[in-house]
């Protein structure tokens, strides 16, 4: 009988570099764009839907699993931002209705499409249509992802990492770590190391922007059996968050990403 592990499940190497999106002309930075767009939509949906912050960082966690193991030509932006929270609202015991997940993102999609936010009409050809697509996303995760839906997140571990450290008292320090946390959701480092390093890294960066000094004997971070190399490739993924704004035009559709990659074919040759 196996163990049951509380790890979270992180990408082999050999896929890191190679996600199955390169296969259907779909590129590192689009594919790294196309997921943080994701994301920022399940963070913006959860917001409105007064999700708890958990649930909103698991359906994260969700979308960069799938994305190093399906290609986004078979799953928009669209509907794996509303599979992934609308399966995320249940794992994490947070349920909410369909509709409602749908009229936010139908919200939400108008509104970065710069059109008009008007609600959606009750019950119409796009609900459904919606519908389908949320659905359809939800079991391909869970399919793709082989049920593997559990998630462990270092929010608790950051706060006492924090109070260790007695830093929990400090004007801004702990404010600072917890944003680093949420913004690095965007990015793939969830899939790439487990939560006591992912929090040591929120620590590491949050210190440099605060400008404290940490204890260096013994070096705090080898306290909590994190490496610097790690650290600082953590703190470097989150950065270039803040460095890269998305392109407004990003597909959202399966239909549109099909578009999109031709059009790049075409300015390429």
């Amino acid at each position: 009988m196996s163990k049951l592990s509380l790890k979270n499940a992180v990408v082999e190497y050999k896929y890191l570099f190679r996600p199955p999106s390169l296969a259907d002309g779909i590129d590192e930075d689009l594919g790294r764009d196309l997921c943080q767009l994701a994301c920022e939509f399940a963070q913006s949906a959860g917001i409105l839907l007064k999700l708890p912050q958990v649930t909103m960082a698991t359906a994260q966690v969700l979308i960069h699993r799938y994305y190093y193991r399906s290609s986004l030509k078979n799953t928009g932006v669209q509907d794996l931002a509303m599979g992934a929270l609308f399966l995320a609202s249940k794992v994490e015991e947070s349920p909410r209705k369909i509709k409602d997940i749908i009229n936010v993102f139908h919200y939400l999609i108008n509104k970065f499409r710069g059109n008009d936010t008007k609600p959606m009409e009750p019950y119409s050809n796009d609900f459904y249509v919606m519908k389908k697509g949320l659905l359809q996303a939800e079991m391909q995760i869970l399919t793709k992802l082989a049920f593997n839906v559990q998630v462990q997140l270092p929010y608790g571990l950051l706060i006492n990492y924090i109070r260790s450290l007695d830093l929990t008292n400090h004007p801004s320090f702990p404010q600072v770590a917890w944003n680093y946390l949420n913004d690095s959701l965007r990015t793939n480092v969830y899939v790439c190391y487990q939560p006591p390093t992912i929090a040591c890294a929120m620590i590491f960066l949050a210190a440099r922007t605060c400008q404290i000094k940490l204890p260096l004997s013994p070096p705090w971070w080898e306290v909590f059996d994190a490496s610097i190399e790690d650290m600082e490739n953590i703190s470097g993924h989150i950065l270039n968050v803040y460095r890269k704004k998305l392109p407004s035009n990003l597909p959202l559709t399966s239909s549109e990403l099909e578009e999109y990659v031709k059009n790049a074919r075409r300015h390429r040759n």
